[in-house]
């Protein structure tokens, strides 16, 4: 359900790591309770993010929801494709439904987010309340 090569956030932001590089998403279990995606909004190239800081925002039909940058560094790309096919993120959040990619500032930060089986742990903890 949550992909081991992954690391994610109390947000439900997902990052995977290629090389000095990071391609962020949100996970499949929050593109479920967001449901139907209408709108992506995401920042710049060459825009500068903090972790754990906003970097953008998904809205669906019901509500609208903060994203959060999973690590420090440059937005070298984004995904143009979600501009005109929002529903890509309900469709594929670990593949054609990615949002942006980071240049890491400092790499370690990484070790600040969860493992998918930490982040398992929150989806079951957060089901039980």
């Amino acid at each position: 359900m949550f992909p081991e090569d992954l690391k994610y956030m109390e947000s439900h932001e997902w990052a995977r790591r290629e090389d000095d590089i990071v391609v962020v998403g949100v996970t499949d279990y929050a593109q479920g309770e967001i449901q139907d995606v209408v709108y992506v909004e995401m920042p710049e190239v060459g825009t500068i993010v903090e972790q754990k800081k906003g970097l953008g925002v998904i809205e669906s039909v019901k509500a609208a929801f903060d994203l959060y940058a999973p690590v420090s560094g440059e937005v070298i790309e984004i995904n143009e494709e979600l501009e005109d096919t929002p529903e890509l993120v309900n469709e594929d959040a670990y593949g054609s439904g990615w949002m942006i990619k980071i240049r890491m500032s400092n790499p370690g930060e990484l070790d600040n987010i969860m493992s998918a089986n930490e982040y398992q742990g929150l989806i079951e903890a957060e089901g039980n309340e």
